[in-house]
């Protein structure tokens, strides 16, 4: 049960890593162009989705290495627990 719990909390840990600076890089668009869309009274749906791909582009290319490398450090201690679990040499 300890080896669970510390699993789901390492998972969500890990998920927080790696979702986290997206979400927040396109929340901070989201804002700046709504705020611009407000203020031009401009109602392109384009506006809104391009710079946000953009962005989330920049994003996993700065900061893919570091979530491959997160993810993949999640693995190794993950299958680590479950051979230590299950017992075997």
């Amino acid at each position: 049960m300890d080896q669970v719990t510390l699993a789901t909390r390492e998972a969500l840990w890990i998920g927080l890593q790696v979702g986290g600076p997206p979400l927040i890089a396109l929340l901070l668009v989201g804002l700046a162009v709504s705020v611009f869309q407000a203020l031009t009274q401009i109602q392109e749906a384009s506006l809104g989705f391009l710079p946000k791909l953009a962005v989330l582009a920049g994003v996993l290319l700065l900061l893919g290495p570091f979530m491959a490398g997160a993810l993949r450090g999640y693995t190794e201690s993950l299958f680590q627990m479950m051979v230590a679990a299950g017992g075997a040499p």
